[in-house]
């Protein structure tokens, strides 16, 4: 029980979304931490923010448009990371 709270707090908090950034001169970025047992990063997180993005520039009226994605795989018993940097064009 004493291993299984923290893994549950890990998992609740580690797939957060920092939400739609704006950066500088219609760039924006997003951010989201991923879990993934055994490491690497979640497909699913990478869909996500691509997604969030999406879903920021139709709002606009406009389409996204990558300029750069991170992705930093977790290893176990740390969160990985998904950047996205875009633009709404």
């Amino acid at each position: 029980m004493k291993f299984a709270l923290p893994l549950l707090g890990l998992l609740l908090v580690g797939c957060a979304s920092s939400g739609v950034v704006p950066l500088e001169s219609n760039r924006f970025m997003i951010s989201k931490n991923t879990v993934k047992f055994g490491g690497g990063i979640s497909a699913s997180a990478t869909a996500d923010v691509h997604k969030e993005a999406s879903d920021f520039c139709i709002k606009n009226g406009k389409e996204m448009e990558t300029i750069d994605l991170q992705l930093t795989p977790g290893r176990a018993g740390s969160t990985g990371n998904v950047s996205l940097q875009f633009r709404c064009i």
